[in-house]
């Protein structure tokens, strides 16, 4: 993982898992809508979005989805521009080559994680995600892994914020 400094132009494209997890856990919309408006101001100011693809995914719990339906939506980025494309299609054939189970396989071609690496490549973004890189793993094609692939960063949810300079206190 490539580090990433305050000063860094790069936009934070975040995964399904950024949302779901802090609305079901430590960043609750009852207990820190800090974190939320704090997601939406950075969203508008462009130094944050997610992909279309990965906004269909958050379909729970519901008040996530509602949040990205009526507040989120103007920071949710269409994957299918041509650059994006072609690094998809690259991913693709990595995936394949790769010794990764069929089943994984065929996730990874089914689920929006390719094109959330696809997307942040074609813009020069950093994946912002709660997984781990995992040379050995098989069973799943993993973000940060397809990240490494690509040459895309990738960090978690708590360094975008300390990048961002965001406190939720």
């Amino acid at each position: 993982m490539t580090a990433v400094t305050a000063a860094s132009p790069s936009i934070f494209v975040l995964d399904a898992n950024v949302f779901i997890e802090a609305a079901k856990g430590y960043y609750a919309f009852d207990l820190a809508p800090k974190f939320w408006n704090g997601l939406l101001a950075n969203g508008t100011a462009g130094r944050i979005c997610t992909v279309d693809r990965i906004a269909a995914e958050v379909m729970s719990p519901t008040p996530v989805k509602d949040w990205i339906n009526t507040q989120f939506m103007p920071c949710v980025k269409a994957s299918t521009g041509p650059d994006t494309l072609i690094h998809y299609a690259a991913l693709m054939r990595w995936a394949n080559a790769e010794p990764f189970t069929i089943a994984a396989k065929s996730e990874f071609a089914t689920v929006a994680d390719a094109w959330l690496v696809a997307y942040s490549r074609a813009v020069g973004g950093i994946v912002v995600t709660h997984e781990a890189f995992d040379a050995n793993c098989k069973r799943r094609v993993k973000i940060p892994n397809a990240c490494q692939h690509l040459g895309v960063q990738y960090i978690n949810t708590f360094d975008m914020l300390r990048t961002l300079g965001m406190t939720i206190g």
